[in-house]
């Protein structure tokens, strides 16, 4: 909404040429999200707990988990409600709306968080223990992934809308998919979500991740829709991506918001409500600039996360034994003996570590 206000700048001030710049309306989506969080949080959070929507601990499925998160039980849940809510305001203000990646982010934001928002909700009534099943939720998730991948086909840009970039290498290595791109499409978009609803187990520890991923996706989409910078990377040209660029921004000011009451010992926990969309958000935005392979490293501690609960399911269901002593991965450091605050801020420090390294890798070829 902002960005249109630079059309006034030669009648009426010169200064309103300034909402034009990418940089700018990032930085300033960045501070509205985290603002919006930081004001609205305490209230939301009171709201929450006079409506008892709270964490129940008893549902653990470990009796290890149960003893461990005692301390977490009755704490407010679902905080995705109010995360969904800032990032939403957020990139409708500054964000310019009339590029071809803006109806996905919001239509995916909204879709999975409508989906994540009934899984809560019917944890929470007891109409069933666990919420949605798992296959109930893969339909839904592979629906909307579908769905973008069908639009990515149709709206995208016609000479790279389904090729599949590899990265560090160059366009002959790029393989084009096809109609096939729209299941990739729904692999990336349901991986990401997945990854980033299990990883959320500890308290900061999906928020932090998030953020780091975040800010290397926003530099990256910035790098793609700049001509000069992508042909110097030798990285696509994706007309539009500039956007994702304060999308992503706004992603990482609503997660340091909500960082704000969900640093340990959390205050509120986002739930599936948060988890779901903003995972899915990852995947849309690695998906539009062409880099979702990448998200494998950057998005490195999901990754690792998602594989050990597979790795341990396949293992104890076809040789009877278990890798892990617990699965997800952060369970297992818990029981090893690492207390949540280092598990959160050795992960966190991997994640960085991970996103810098691919940021200032992209031009090795």
């Amino acid at each position: 909404m902002f960005y249109y206000l630079h059309l006034l700048a030669k009648e009426y001030w010169e200064v309103l040429a300034v909402f034009k710049s990418v940089s700018f309306r990032a930085a300033f989506a960045a501070v509205t999200a985290f603002s919006l969080c930081i004001v609205f949080g305490p209230h939301f959070i009171s709201f929450l707990k006079n409506k008892k929507i709270e964490e129940d601990v008893s549902k653990k499925d470990s009796q290890f988990l149960i003893e461990q998160h005692a301390k977490k039980q009755h704490t407010p849940t679902m905080g995705g409600v109010i995360m969904l809510g800032s990032l939403l305001i957020t990139m409708t203000l500054w964000c310019r709306l009339n590029t071809v990646f803006m109806p996905l982010c919001f239509l995916t934001l909204l879709a999975l968080g409508a989906v994540g928002f009934y899984d809560d909700y019917i944890k929470l009534t007891h109409a069933k223990k666990d919420g949605l099943t798992k296959r109930e939720k893969l339909f839904y998730q592979i629906l909307i992934g579908s769905g973008v991948g069908l639009y990515l086909t149709w709206y995208g840009d016609a000479s790279i809308a389904t090729t599949l970039v590899i990265p560090f290498t160059d366009l002959n290595w790029w393989p084009v998919l096809g109609m096939f791109f729209i299941g990739w499409c729904a692999f990336v978009m349901t991986g990401s979500s997945n990854a980033v609803n299990l990883t959320d187990g500890l308290d900061g520890l999906a928020t932090l991740c998030i953020t780091t991923v975040a800010v290397a996706f926003g530099l990256i989409a910035y790098f793609a829709g700049h001509s000069g910078i992508a042909e110097h990377l030798g990285i696509p040209r994706i007309r539009g991506a500039e956007e994702l660029a304060v999308v992503c921004a706004a992603l990482s000011g609503t997660c340091l918001g909500f960082l704000w009451f969900n640093a340990h010992p959390a205050e509120i926990f986002m739930g599936d409500t948060g988890s779901l969309p903003l995972g899915g958000l990852v995947g849309l935005v690695a998906l539009c600039v062409k880099q979702e392979l990448l998200l494998v490293v950057i998005g490195g501690v999901f990754v690792a996360e998602a594989m050990s609960v597979m790795i341990q399911v396949f293992s104890f269901r076809y040789f009877g034994k278990r890798v892990f002593k617990i699965a997800p991965l952060h369970h297992h450091f818990e029981k090893v003996g690492w207390s949540e605050t280092k598990i959160v801020t050795r992960f966190f420090i991997v994640s960085v570590l991970l996103a810098v390294f691919c940021v200032a890798a992209l031009r090795i070829k």
